[in-house]
């Protein structure tokens, strides 16, 4: 199954290392409006190239039909993120370079 990402809740929080001065910390809505479960969602700024921590975190699931809030305060200055998706499923979703300063929501559909 593969799903359809548009713009669009779990409280989420990614913090590593000590922030700099010009740091910011970013929330926003993780919708998930796709028909499988949510299991693992990563994300780095686009100009890294390894991913950070899973923020559901070790017993994080986010159903079909719900929503959270990711929060991403992990140091970096950066606006431009890539997002990581793994479902219980099976399915893997990648979403290169999401301007997460201006993001309110994100949604995930099938």
């Amino acid at each position: 199954m593969s799903f359809t990402v548009k713009g669009g809740l779990v409280a989420l929080a990614l913090l590593a290392g000590v922030l700099p001065a010009a740091a910011q910390t970013v929330e926003f809505t993780l919708i998930n409006n796709s028909s499988q479960s949510l299991h693992y969602f990563y994300t780095t700024p686009s100009n890294e190239n390894s991913w950070g921590e899973d923020l559901l975190g070790p017993d994080g699931t986010l159903e079909s039909g719900y929503q959270g809030t990711v929060t991403i305060g992990d140091g970096s200055d950066q606006c431009l993120y890539d997002f990581r998706f793994e479902t219980g499923e099976g399915a893997l979703l990648e979403v290169p370079e999401v301007d997460i300063c201006s993001l309110d929501s994100y949604t995930l559909t099938d």
